[in-house]
């Protein structure tokens, strides 16, 4: 199977979706948050990694790293937003189903406390 810059983005979203739902400290923390802030700390995440892929296929490290062609002009920006709206899908797509750590529940219930 050929990597591609969606199958990248994809994977590095579902990545940052199962860290912020797994790891001790970091998913309780993530959960104590407003959904709000969640959301935009999240799509924050994402876009600068999708502006870190555009530099690096700019600068052609990433065509050298992962042999992902990416032109550094307007219809590779644009192929890097249609790519960043399918990371966002993934990543909260991976998010909505990932069950929920005893100690997540709990950050929850103590943030609706409040």
């Amino acid at each position: 199977m050929e990597l591609t810059p969606e199958l990248l983005a994809g994977a590095v979203a579902i990545i940052l979706s199962l860290l912020f739902s797994y790891i001790p400290g970091l998913n309780t923390w993530y959960a104590g948050l407003k959904d709000e802030f969640k959301r935009l700390l999240m799509l924050g995440l994402l876009v600068l990694v999708a502006i870190v892929v555009y530099a690096l296929a700019c600068w052609q490290l990433l065509e050298d790293l992962t042999g992902i062609i990416l032109t550094c002009d307007r219809s590779g920006l644009i192929g890097m937003i249609r790519i960043l709206v399918v990371a966002i899908i993934a990543n909260q797509s991976v998010y909505s189903i990932s069950l929920r750590t005893e100690a997540v529940r709990t950050a929850k219930s103590e943030r609706q406390t409040y």
